[in-house]
């Protein structure tokens, strides 16, 4: 129907020119934009190599490619350069797509997609146009008001959440700057307004629990509701609320050092892009506090801490979720020292299934099981695998005391496989130097100890295994101390933290993998893995995390060292 209602679009009226055209404010990698230059492909995880072709002659290697060329994301990149080089490649390539796929073929007629096509093109019309002939000025008006029509006939059938956030954001961004488009602006209004009540939540959060994709669906209603009012119409009230429900949010979901937390498929955020959503949006600066989409953020003195205090997604929301129950990063001003994996989404299958595994983060897990259960890979292009069991029972409160912030939580993800429950209370101390952690595996109800007998039966006393791990950054150095008793992790800033426990687990320094979007390879890192045997109905870890050394007042951590970096070849 996609392909139907494409091929019927390009027998309709088109658009001549542009009523008005909205500033351009989606922010692109200069970086990458000098890689497009130079010929290299890197999307999906994939790169590839090729200064003679075309972009839409090279050969596909997966779906999810695919998808982001068809998307046009990347014009961003090509004109965060915008130079001759960049302004000839995206013009060549948009012209491309028009000449080849332009009357309905191709894989990019899909709902989302063709809204981020449309928001792009028309972001970026004075990079596309400049120099152009008027055949081909024709052209791109012609596609640009068979896309709108297509959209208006087809947003509907677009997945909820993002992808429909997307195809109604593009809907009226081209119903607002194309001529004879102007009919399709209210219905899609109203649309999107009706999508916030539904997939926005009372606190500010989607299904997905997901932050960079909160990011998004947040970036995108700022640039509708300020297209539309540069175009004197009124943003509708649940449009604008669902901007004031999610800012505080999102707030609360940054570390100090500017990114997002990484949880559920969600990477830390385009660089730049939270604040300038935040400030386009024109919505009250305050955090929340509290929970904030099922997460608690402590903070004191220069120090950041995000635990994922809730269940996470069933169903068709789970498709990206993590088993990351009671999991935390850690952040010391702008440097991340106890992260989690992260998706591996474009590492493939194995890396993504594993990402999503409880062993991939900062938290507690049964050797060979995790907190939530993955179901069945499905079948077709971009399936992915739900969540088909997740704990019945997660709560998490934090409170201020006199020594700082404290969160005590806890978990029942074990209880139907071992008849156990994981608590977890974290004290953060005001100043932000030490963290003090306490893990307990416990059978708490009569099932529960019945259930932990007949495990213990099986085993023949043997015990319950289990590892609490810490991940950290890749940019961390860390190394066993104190005869094996301590950790000491050193920052680029120059600051120190020691890890130390009470003597109950047993401690090593194992490898680990940082995975990151934007690179080739997983980056090689470590992680901290305590490890202990439950042998009655309850058993407790103590451990703290405390800075040795602070940053050098003369240095305060502003080297630019941190840069974003497109790294083409073997990593380490």
């Amino acid at each position: 129907m996609h392909r139907l209602s494409a091929r019927l679009s390009t027998l309709a009226r088109p658009a001549t020119g542009f009523v008005s055209q909205p500033e351009p404010r989606s922010i692109g990698s200069y970086a990458k934009g000098k890689q497009l230059s130079a010929g290299n492909f890197l999307f999906a995880g994939f790169l590839i190599e090729s200064r003679d072709k075309a972009i839409w002659d090279i050969a596909i290697p997966d779906h999810r490619f695919e998808d982001e060329l068809h998307g046009f994301a990347w014009l961003d990149d090509l004109a965060a350069v915008g130079d001759a080089v960049a302004r000839q490649r995206a013009q060549d390539w948009t012209f491309g797509w028009i000449a080849r796929y332009g009357r309905g073929s191709g894989p990019g007629w899909t709902p989302d997609l063709t809204g981020r096509r449309l928001i792009r093109w028309i972001n970026h019309a004075i990079l596309l146009l400049n120099g152009r002939e008027k055949l081909e000025t024709r052209a791109y008006f012609r596609s640009l008001g068979q896309q709108t029509i297509f959209l208006a006939r087809r947003w509907k059938v677009a997945s909820p959440g993002l992808p429909r956030f997307e195809a109604l954001t593009g809907l009226i961004y081209a119903g607002l700057s194309l001529t004879g488009m102007e009919r399709h602006v209210a219905t899609a209004s109203d649309a999107l307004a009706r999508e916030c009540a539904r997939e926005i939540d009372a606190e500010g959060g989607i299904p997905t629990r997901n932050p960079e994709e909160l990011l998004e669906v947040f970036t995108l209603l700022s640039w509708a509701a300020r297209a539309l009012t540069e175009a004197g119409r009124k943003v509708p009230d649940g449009h604008r609320a669902a901007l004031d429900r999610i800012a505080p949010t999102l707030r609360a979901l940054r570390h100090a050092d500017g990114g997002l937390a990484r949880f559920h498929g969600g990477g830390r955020g385009a660089p730049g892009l939270l604040d300038q959503a935040l400030a386009e949006a024109h919505v009250p600066s305050h955090t929340a506090h509290g929970m904030a989409m099922g997460f608690v953020r402590l903070t004191g003195g220069r120090t950041t801490l995000i635990l994922d205090g809730a269940a996470p997604a069933k169903g068709r929301s789970s498709t990206n979720a993590h088993a990351s129950t009671l999991a935390f990063e850690l952040c010391s001003g702008r440097r991340p020292l106890v992260v989690s994996c992260g998706s591996g989404a474009t590492f493939g299958a194995e890396w993504r299934r594993a990402g999503r595994a409880t062993p991939s983060h900062s938290t507690l897990c049964l050797k060979g099981f995790s907190s939530s259960r993955l179901g069945v890979e499905k079948d077709g292009p971009g399936a992915r695998a739900e969540l088909d069991e997740v704990p019945e029972q997660v709560w998490a409160q934090a409170e201020q005391t006199l020594d700082g912030m404290r969160v005590l939580a806890g978990h029942n993800g074990y209880a139907p496989t071992h008849g156990m429950t994981h608590l977890r209370e974290l004290q953060l101390s005001l100043d932000g130097r030490a963290l003090r952690g306490e893990d307990t595996l416990g059978a708490m109800t009569g099932p529960d100890r019945r259930r932990f007998d007949q495990v213990m039966e099986r085993t023949r006393y043997q015990g319950i295994d289990f590892d609490l791990r810490f991940h950290i950054h890749p940019d961390v150095d860390a190394t066993l101390d104190l005869g094996g008793t301590a950790v000491s992790m050193a920052l680029k800033s120059g600051e120190i933290w020691i890890f130390r426990h009470d003597g109950v687990g047993e401690l090593r320094l194992e490898p680990s993998v940082y995975l990151e979007v934007g690179r080739l390879k997983p980056r090689a890192t470590k992680q901290i893995v305590l490890s202990g045997t439950v042998l009655d109905y309850a058993c407790q870890l103590g451990w703290t995390l405390a800075k040795a050394q602070d940053t050098p007042a003369a240095i305060r951590d502003t080297e630019p060292d941190d840069r974003l970096r497109l790294t083409l070849g073997p990593e380490p």
